[in-house]
């Protein structure tokens, strides 16, 4: 229904943010990774947006790229994911990190999400699998249970997870264990 909204940031705080469009202010959900991308109070902005309708509310979820949105849209398309859920799984890694978990069938790499339990991530990885095998490539000697070690060992350490995603994907692709990565990060 609304696909994109461009306009100047009135508000933001660790949960949303308000655009103002033609003095109409939107305020549209996000998650941390992509609350702290956005510009200060009176910037222009252009987000790709998800308008996710209730019973009692119509809530607009924004992302700043189309694969983004369109990943939170499979998301919430698998029974027992909403969009809270389905925010909290983008925060952990990034698209294609999340891919590539679903076609390894890593579900510890879904668990750490809060209010995802073992039955929904493996329905997720379920769903997802078949849809995905297609398009993602594993790296070569790449583990997923190594970066989601390395993502648990610095979380434990008192890191943010939405530092330690950022973090783990400017490393380089070719340090493989969960150890050299925390070590790389530290």
């Amino acid at each position: 229904m609304i696909s994109y909204l461009e306009g100047k940031i009135l508000d933001k705080n660790e949960k949303f943010f308000v655009v103002d469009v033609s003095g109409v202010g939107y305020r549209i959900f996000s998650h941390s990774g992509i609350l702290e991308k956005i510009p200060e109070n009176g910037q222009n902005v252009k987000i790709w947006t998800h308008l996710y309708v209730r019973e009692d509310a119509m809530d607009l979820y924004g992302f700043l790229n189309k694969e983004e949105l369109e990943f939170f849209e499979i998301l919430i398309s698998i029974s027992g994911i909403g969009p809270r859920s389905a925010l909290g799984i983008l925060e952990v890694a990034s698209v294609s990190s999340l891919k590539q978990a679903i076609v390894s069938e890593d579900e510890t790499f879904f668990t750490k999400v809060s209010g995802i339990g073992r039955k929904t991530a493996q329905r997720l990885i379920l769903e997802l699998k078949s849809k995905l095998a297609k398009t993602v490539v594993l790296e070569k000697g790449g583990s997923f249970k190594e970066m989601g070690d390395a993502f648990e060992a610095l979380v434990a350490l008192g890191y943010r997870q939405s530092d330690v995603r950022r973090v783990l994907n400017e490393l380089p692709k070719d340090m493989k264990s969960a150890e050299a990565k925390v070590k790389e990060v530290l």
